[in-house]
């Protein structure tokens, strides 16, 4: 049977239905949990049988702002009646106000915008190797940029290239060369590892898919000296960590460090459309010239105009604020835990990470039955769960999912 023998109207009704047609008809390149989400406001969402649960993924942080944030679905509505799209090969009203408010908002000259969170970093290698042949001078074909272990940059053939995550590498061979990994949160790793032909370090400052691992105090500060004084770009993903996440705009601003390059992008499109964009300052980015880089829908009016009522929400700065509240609720909450079930707590703003005795249960058992009770998390690396509410759920949200957290625990039998 194809998928031109079912009909093109027929209607799915019921959880177990739509799984069904989602597992036929679309690449298994998730393993979702037995949920199907139907309408989302605020913090919560609903699926197609009309339970409620409480978001604590939030799109892997693209929904920082919630679902149905009135605001950003008003500025989306007014756009969609005027202009959504017009490729580059012509300016639009939009970009120019998204442009300057992005540059504001970052401290650089200078964005250069696009889709996904992969694009970004895409494009930060590109414009990276390119400064490095151009401004450092490193010889053509020889430019090397130094990465992390148990990283998350996204999933192109090139990301991949740097990860050491065999589920994303396995039969994706041959890879892109050009990069050099090192232990996370080393200075001196990344220190004996930067020679002439280094252009760039690129790096989380909280590596997200890793369970909200956070690298040693005082590295970012470390690494930013170092890069300074060895004529290395400082480029730092802050597409999870950034736009309020952490308790700040950006993870950065914990040390006060300003990268060379920023990528950002998730919360950048307000959990509604892809947006992305690298910001620079001029001697990094001027490297990019007309064609040398690209995309058909970057920087859309559709896109620009929800990128700019993103800033000028982060500007506002209370969801940096609240951001910094919930974490302290969830630090609270789930340190008591350690020893009682947990092994280890990591929070920084409204994220968390929580490692679970893995002779308790899994990360993904752990999910299901936070799931039964009306929260939905997402597991990662076998014990360990993160946790990413958007940043609008209430104190008692909180304390529901810290409580439910607490009774699995409790519940589960010990040997």
């Amino acid at each position: 049977m194809t998928a031109n023998d079912v009909s093109s109207t027929a209607e799915l009704t019921g959880t177990e239905a739509h799984i069904e047609a989602t597992e036929k008809y679309a690449a298994h390149n998730y393993h979702p949990l037995p949920v199907v989400l139907a309408e989302g406001d605020g913090a919560w969402v609903i699926d197609v049988d009309g339970k409620r649960y409480l978001d604590c993924l939030a799109g892997y942080s693209a929904l920082n702002f919630g679902h149905s944030n009135e605001r950003l679905i008003a500025v989306a509505r007014e756009q969609l009646g005027h202009l959504t799209l017009t490729s580059r090969a012509f300016f639009n009203d939009k970009l120019s106000t998204f442009a300057r408010a992005l540059t504001r908002l970052t401290g650089k000259d200078m964005i250069l915008p696009m889709n996904s969170g992969a694009e970004a970093v895409e494009t930060a290698i590109k414009v990276s190797r390119k400064w490095g042949y151009e401004v450092k001078g490193v010889p053509a074909g020889q430019a090397t940029i130094i990465t992390m272990e148990g990283n998350f940059h996204g999933r192109t053939t090139t990301i991949v290239s740097f990860s050491d995550d065999e589920v994303a590498t396995s039969g994706y061979a041959p890879f892109t060369t050009g990069f050099r990994s090192v232990k996370y949160g080393d200075i001196a790793s990344i220190a004996a590892a930067i020679d002439d032909t280094t252009v760039a370090v690129l790096f989380e400052p909280i590596q997200g898919e890793g369970g909200v691992v956070m690298p040693p105090e005082g590295f970012l500060t470390d690494l930013r000296a170092l890069c300074t004084e060895r004529n290395v770009l400082m480029v730092a993903d802050e597409i999870q960590s950034g736009l309020a996440r952490s308790g700040k705009t950006f993870a950065c601003d914990h040390e006060d460090v300003v990268p060379d390059i920023y990528v950002m992008g998730k919360a950048l499109g307000g959990g509604i459309y892809p947006v992305s964009a690298i910001a620079a300052n001029h001697d990094v980015m001027d490297v990019i010239t007309p064609g040398s880089h690209g995309s058909t829908f970057g920087g859309n009016p559709l896109a620009a105009a929800i990128g700019t009522e993103v800033v000028a929400m982060l500007e506002e700065g209370t969801f940096q604020a609240r951001s910094t509240e919930i974490g302290d609720l969830l630090e609270a909450g789930f340190r008591p835990l350690v020893g009682r079930g947990l092994s280890d707590v990591r929070v920084r703003g409204a994220w968390a990470g929580i490692d679970i005795d893995p002779t308790l249960m899994s990360g993904r058992q752990m999910s299901e039955a936070l799931m039964a009770r009306g929260i939905l998390a997402k597991d990662t690396h076998g014990s360990t769960v993160r946790f990413a509410p958007p940043l609008v759920a209430s104190d008692e949200d909180i304390a529901g999912l810290v409580a439910a957290v607490a009774e699995i625990l409790t519940d589960v039998p010990r040997a």
